[in-house]
């Protein structure tokens, strides 16, 4: 793109792209590979883009906007926080009288937060983008000449996915809170003996060999950045994207062979176990094994949705013994391969090479990945040791055929992110690894991965989905909240409409 551009501009007339957009990751958040496709989409398309990068605040991007005189903003963000902070620009630009079309995108973005929340708070078009490939066709019907159908049947389908969200809104989630306790797992705790761990406290490995990562990556989902979907390695093969696919694995593989030969990342962990015991819906985790002193609580949320008669509601704090019933043991782990990723990233830009600098930070997020998945393993068989004779392949990892979980807080068996603030002083994560928390929870360097590990033999992954306003209220007191700040943080998850309600 950089070197066809001048070519581009000699023979336009007048030297001006088709439209300027600016583009950015909204503050609070650092994850910008999509972002950074759609900008490389659209410059190939002739669009101007100006990037602004992430962790951007509303104030810089509408100032930028006014400055360039922009035809678009686009908005990106991966963690659910992002969400509010998106609706809060939208009500920026009808505040400061923008009139501009709006563009939304994003892994936690959707067509129906986009209608339901961004929408209402700003009279210009807003207009969700699933996906980079769209995002060509989006932006050209809205500085063309079928402008005003575009935005007139996108403020029709806002409306249409209003109407159908205040629908489910008003039933709210299908079981109180007390029916919900009352199926949870039940479970024979005097007949079971919680695993050991070999120690307590942490261990932290400081320069992990990125080499013995790439046996554990799991590639698909670096083939999902660029929107190749499919199953590995079957899509090699595929007979319509098989060849780009193919192509893509080689640069990457290339690329892969040289960061680690030149060393230009550097992987950090730290892991810990510790005495806990469940309260509740929350963990105790206690300063040492006599277990009389806590030193913080983990607190979780429990389905609410109504089951199957042989399926529980699920918590987390179900697969920790209860106070009373056992000695059992809680992990945790933060790890990171993206130490020195910017420096690299940075040389790839100023020579204009989007597409090593992308591939670099998708393989970045790939090792990192890795990183969790080759300390699970050994904590599973040998720091921890309750699956000793565990005998698995890449294949059968990646599809957790194994015992035991490591859920991370964000995601969706435990939603709150402010959650992360737990394991980071638990682990000391800033000092031990270099890897801290933005305002909004997201973890810097982006290639990072952090979570809990649970060893009982029933633990699975699971969403807690909507929740109602019983849960919200006792768990806001528990985390010591404000109705209102729990609402905030757990707006994704909320059954209820939080301002009417």
């Amino acid at each position: 793109v950089a070197h066809l551009v001048p070519y581009i501009d000699a023979e336009k007339d007048g030297g001006q792209a088709k439209a300027k957009l600016v583009l950015a990751t909204v503050k609070g958040d650092v994850h910008d590979i999509g972002k950074n496709i759609v900008g490389v989409v659209l410059q190939c398309n002739n669009f101007e883009v100006i990037d602004l990068g992430v962790m951007v605040p509303a104030e810089k991007i509408l100032e930028t906007a006014r400055t360039i005189d922009a035809d678009v903003i686009g908005l990106s963000g991966l963690i659910t926080p992002s969400l509010d902070e998106m609706v809060y620009v939208a009500s920026e630009m009808q505040r400061q009288d923008f009139s501009l079309p709006l563009l939304i995108g994003g892994a936690t973005t959707s067509p129906v937060h986009t209608s339901v929340k961004i929408d209402p708070a700003y009279n210009g078009p807003v207009i969700y983008v699933k996906d980079a490939s769209r995002s060509v066709s989006v932006v050209q019907s809205l500085i063309g000449s079928d402008y005003d159908s575009f935005t007139s049947q996108t403020t029709k389908d806002h409306a249409h996915r209003r109407r159908r969200h205040d629908g489910k809104i008003t039933k709210g989630p299908e079981l109180s809170l007390a029916t919900s306790r009352a199926n949870a797992m039940v479970y024979d705790w005097s007949s079971y003996m919680p695993p050991v761990p070999r120690s307590m406290g942490r261990k932290i490995f400081a320069d992990y060999p990125l080499e013995e990562l790439v046996p554990y990556i799991d590639w698909m989902p670096f083939f999902n950045a660029w929107e190749f979907r499919g199953r590995f390695p079957a899509i090699l093969e595929d007979e319509t994207v098989g060849e780009a696919v193919r192509s893509l694995h080689a640069d990457a593989k290339q690329l892969l062979k040289q960061l680690i030969e030149e060393k230009w990342l550097k992987a950090a962990g730290v892991i810990g176990f510790f005495p806990a015991n469940a309260a509740g819906d929350d963990i105790e985790i206690y300063t040492s094994e006599d277990r009389n002193e806590i030193a913080l609580h983990s607190h979780h949320l429990r389905q609410q949705r109504r089951k199957r008669s042989d399926l529980s509601n699920d918590c987390l704090a179900d697969f920790i013994a209860p106070i009373g019933q056992a000695a059992d043991y809680l992990g945790a782990f933060a790890v990171t391969t993206g130490i020195g990723l910017e420096e690299h990233v940075a040389r790839f830009e100023e020579q204009h090479d989007d597409y090593s600098a992308i591939i670099l930070k998708a393989l970045a997020d790939r090792l990192a990945e890795a990183f969790a998945e080759r300390l699970h393993q050994r904590v599973r068989i040998e720091f921890w040791q309750y699956a000793s004779e565990e005998q698995l392949d890449n294949e059968a990892l990646i599809a957790e055929a194994y015992r035991g979980i490591r859920p991370a807080p964000g995601y969706p068996a435990c939603p709150d992110h402010t959650e992360k603030k737990a394991l980071w002083e638990l682990l000391d994560t800033r000092n031990s690894t270099g890897i801290e928390l933005t305002e909004s929870y997201a973890m810097y360097p982006t290639a990072a991965v952090s979570g809990w590990y649970f060893s009982h033999p029933k633990a699975h992954y699971f969403s807690v989905g909507k929740i109602g306003l019983d849960q919200v209220e006792e768990y806001a007191a528990r985390k010591g909240w404000k109705l209102t700040e729990a609402e905030r943080w757990l707006s994704p998850n909320l059954g209820y409409d939080a301002v009417a309600d």
